[in-house]
Parts: structure tokens; C-alpha cells; sequence
């Protein structure tokens, strides 16, 4: 789909039932894309309209040339493109990158989310695991050229990829092998590299943005589930219990999994979806 405001071709994938009863949007994380809700679109989709984009620098998502990466852009493209899907409400399911850029949606559209499912989708300080080291060492870098390379060597490997998959998963037969190496494979077309690269140094400034999502939790008291890889060493449990602080009717639920729990327990979180949904 060719968005006209900002020129990118996004690539989504959509499934509903002849009559939904609502609307789901499944926002995806580093580095992948929709394809980490494959298994789960079909079983959401006996019930709702589910809906998946690839944003911009992931995926099969194409950007014009001099596309700025940054996460208040990502928003304005999905902003754009849900109106072009004429989505007024919806249920959002925000992951890992997903979780600022859903939050900064609810944000711009308060009354337009009827719910949130948070899957290792951080909001909390607290939230942050030891490995973002690396990242918070860039942040505080000059962004030269070494930097970029230091970190692209940490965080774009093909073993970093398969890692994020595979670490904290108990059974590693769930994870298929083609999830981390489309991800690789993708990052690899033009651009893809420096676009990350942007994100990570832009990740920073959502930081600030985490009291401006606590008082829309207040004010909302917007229904969440928060369901999460209880083995993450990205968004640890901590970050999941801080939603009750502002959320006390949150229900958050910890399960033995690692950061890519759609891809280990998809099946289990769709029902739990479904569950809290209805």
C-alpha cells in the first residue's frame, strides 16, 4: 500500500472473519517484522480483524530516499496508514520497538484504544535488562562512523539475531529457524543498516516519554494485558508489574518464555488474547 504523505510503501498482512467485532493492530519489534505474527494472525482472526504492518526499515516496507528513522516518524506512518484503512478503534498489541510507537499512537488518539496487550512492550524505566548496556553506551557517544560500526558489530550480527530468538526459550525446537534468518537476511538490503542504526540512537528520547504514557494510563485506565516472556533479558518482569502502578486492573501474567514468546507460544498468548478480550 502507497501511503502519499510520506511516500512509503507499507507492507502488511490482514485477516478477519466476515463480521469482526473488533479491530487488532500487531506491532512488531527489532529486528523483525509482521512475519513474527504468522501463527497468530490465523487464530486471532476467527474473531477479529487483525491487521500487521512491516514499518519503515523492517520487513518488505519500502521508504523514499531521505526517509528519517525515528520512532515519532514510524507513528506518523502508521498513523497515516490506519486511516487509510479507515481503522477509527482499535485493540493494540505492542512488542518490544512496537511499545513506543502503539503508546505514542494512544497518545495522539486516546479515545481511540479500546485495549492494550503488551508482550515484553516496555513503559518502565525498571523494565530495561543489562544487555541494553551496549545501546545506553551509544546514546552517550559522538555517533561518529566507530560508534555506528562498535555497535552495529554488537547489536546486527547474525548471531545477535538468532540470540534474541533463541535466548530464554526452553524448547528451541518452537523457534523456527527461517524467523531469525529473514530477519538477518532482510537487514541486509540497502539502507537497512544505517536505518537501525538511527533507531538505536533514537530510542533515547522515548525514555522521556514514559511519564507522558503513565498519566495516559491514569487518565484512561485503559484496559492492558500484560503478558511476558518471563526469561527476557531485554524488557525483564519488572517493566510488567510497573504497568499496575498506573494500571491497577492491569492483568499481567508471566510465562516461561524468552523476548520472541509470539514465536514459542503464540497459540497460548492468542488465547489469552481472546480471553481478555471478550
Amino acid at each position: 500500500m502507497a501511503l502519499p504523505k510520506s511516500g512509503v510503501d507499507i507492507f502488511y498482512r490482514e485477516q478477519s472473519p466476515a463480521d469482526p467485532s473488533k479491530t487488532i493492530l500487531l506491532l512488531h519489534g527489532f529486528p523483525s517484522s509482521s512475519h513474527q505474527y504468522r501463527n497468530m494472525i490465523p487464530l486471532l482472526a476467527t474473531q477479529y480483524r487483525v491487521i500487521a504492518p512491516d514499518f519503515p526499515g523492517f520487513g518488505f516496507t519500502e521508504a523514499p530516499a531521505g526517509f528519517k528513522y525515528t520512532f515519532e516518524s514510524l507513528t506518523d506512518v502508521l498513523s497515516e496508514f490506519i486511516d487509510s484503512l479507515s481503522v477509527a478503534s482499535f485493540a493494540v498489541y505492542v512488542f518490544d520497538y512496537g511499545a513506543p510507537i502503539g503508546l505514542r499512537l494512544a497518545l495522539r488518539r486516546p479515545h481511540a484504544v479500546d485495549a492494550i496487550i503488551t508482550q515484553n512492550g516496555n513503559a518502565y524505566v525498571e523494565g530495561f535488562g543489562d544487555v541494553w548496556g551496549p545501546i545506553k553506551d551509544y546514546w552517550a557517544s559522538s555517533n561518529t562512523s566507530d560508534d555506528r560500526s562498535k555497535i552495529a558489530d554488537a547489536m546486527l550480527s547474525f548471531d545477535i539475531t538468532k540470540f534474541q530468538y533463541e535466548n530464554g526459550t526452553p524448547n528451541l525446537q518452537s523457534i523456527a529457524p527461517e524467523s531469525y534468518t529473514l530477519d538477518y537476511a532482510l537487514l541486509q538490503r540497502p539502507g537497512r543498516m544505517d536505518a537501525q542504526l538511527d533507531l538505536f540512537m533514537d530510542y533515547q528520547n522515548n525514555v522521556p516519554l514514559y511519564e507522558k504514557f503513565h498519566a495516559y494510563f491514569r487518565s484512561s485506565q485503559v484496559p492492558l494485558l500484560a503478558i511476558w516472556g518471563k526469561n527476557d533479558v531485554f524488557f525483564i518482569p519488572a517493566g510488567a508489574f510497573a504497568f499496575k502502578r498506573d494500571l491497577p486492573e492491569a492483568t499481567v501474567k508471566l510465562i516461561e518464555a524468552g523476548h520472541f514468546a509470539a514465536e514459542s507460544d503464540g497459540p497460548s498468548i492468542a488465547r489469552e488474547i481472546i480471553q481478555f478480550l471478550s
